[in-house]
């Protein structure tokens, strides 16, 4: 069993136990070893592709942030050094995602051969990996880095740089931060935001990842408005003042201007043709209504007023007649019994309908007449907001008064 020697004064070694280095230390340490990225590669124009495609792939599989960067930093080593086939690349690519989630991941989290095809064929890649080819790459990938894949990536410190990333004096706007977890939340998306912007274009390669990690907290705090933008506390957790970090702060934030006038001028042109949409469903709304409520083919009231007077006068005459007739003529008959009276009435009957027959002008059937007793509603014309370009488009709707 060690036992610890007492601390003597100069002891450097003692000196060194009693104050560990932070975790960050010792991987910026191994920085130093890592192989120089020349960009030399013949396929460099469709890295760009091949990344996209590592990060659906990781996302597709739920693996951890630090397991894509791992695949894409591999991926870019390897490319760096070697001619690769476009298919070939394919290959290598899915083996640099199997090598980065089983070093990164958890068994169980590791992709499976079928769930990979699956992937490959849901992003239109037009290759099928087979087991042996899969094996024969990642064993070339292997021995290619030396059997050693503990390799830093900007994924591996931000986590650690992140804790420190807020503190209780820090200002929004020039006021005090009322509710740090909060904040903490909306700088940690931002972090990563700039941490994956990172890996899409390669000349962030030239910067070693523990200052990646260091420029994306200070280009978080840049973008949220937090003074100072870096702290003493960062610097000295970190290793790196202003001077080094500002050319990578630099870079980033111009490449997220960019990405924030792509996204404007994106959603400008969603919005117009959101818009053209509602003015042509407006349009065919519009020709719709004016078919089911178009000017009805009878006419108002006031032309029907002449032809229902002429339509129900003939009736209460008739009925009036009718009834003359009878008290008229009821003694005769229950007296004499003679036909000459039934006949008597009977064309005094016939001579009262025949002038209301003739003056009757029924333009159409009697039964639409009777169902036009009461006043059709008329159609009204109603200002409906057809689109943010046009102030309105009025179309005729229904009218239903009480």
């Amino acid at each position: 069993m060690w036992k610890w020697a007492p601390r003597q004064s100069g002891d450097i070694w003692a000196e060194t136990v009693a104050r560990p280095l932070p975790p960050a230390r010792p991987r910026q340490l191994k920085e130093l070893n890592l192989p120089l990225y020349k960009a030399h590669s013949p396929q460099i124009g469709m890295r760009r592709y091949f990344i996209d495609l590592l990060t659906v792939l990781s996302n597709r599989c739920s693996l951890c942030p630090t397991a894509r960067h791992l695949a894409i930093y591999l991926l870019d080593l390897f490319m760096d050094r070697y001619d690769i086939t476009v298919k070939q690349l394919y290959v290598t690519s899915f083996a640099c995602l199997l090598l980065a989630s089983k070093f990164e991941e958890k068994e169980d989290k590791v992709p499976k051969l079928e769930h990979l095809n699956n992937l490959a064929y849901m992003c239109n890649v037009n290759v099928v990996l087979s087991k042996k080819d899969l094996l024969r790459m990642e064993m070339l990938l292997l021995e290619n880095f030396n059997w050693n894949l503990c390799i830093p990536t900007a994924a591996h410190y931000i986590d650690y740089y992140l804790y420190a990333s807020i503190g209780e004096n820090d200002l929004h706007n020039g006021w005090p931060i009322t509710s740090l977890t909060k904040v903490k939340a909306f700088m940690e998306k931002y972090a990563y935001y700039f941490l994956d912007f990172s890996v899409q274009d390669h000349s962030f390669l030239h910067f070693r990842p523990s200052l990646i990690a260091a420029a994306s907290v200070c280009a978080s705090r840049i973008c949220m408005q937090i003074s100072p933008a870096w702290t003493t506390q960062l610097e000295l957790l970190t290793c790196y003042s202003w001077e080094h970090l500002a050319q990578c702060i630099e870079m980033m934030l111009i490449y997220y201007e960019n990405d924030i006038k792509e996204a404007s001028n994106i959603k400008k042109e969603v919005t117009i043709q959101h818009q053209q949409q509602e003015v042509m469903e407006n349009l065919r709304h519009g020709a719709t209504t004016q078919v089911l409520f178009q000017q009805s083919s009878y006419h108002p009231l006031a032309q029907h007023s002449a032809s229902l007077s002429q339509f129900q006068s003939p009736v209460q005459d008739l009925c009036s007649a009718y009834r003359d007739s009878l008290q008229a003529h009821r003694p005769s008959t229950l007296l004499s019994g003679s036909a000459d009276s039934s006949l008597h009435s009977y064309a005094a009957l016939q001579a009262s309908l025949q002038p209301s027959a003739q003056s009757l002008h029924v333009q159409m059937p009697i039964a639409v007449q009777v169902a036009l007793g009461t006043e059709p509603s008329h159609c009204i014309s109603m200002a409906y907001g057809s689109s943010y370009f046009s102030g309105c488009h009025s179309y005729p709707a229904g009218c239903f008064d009480g």
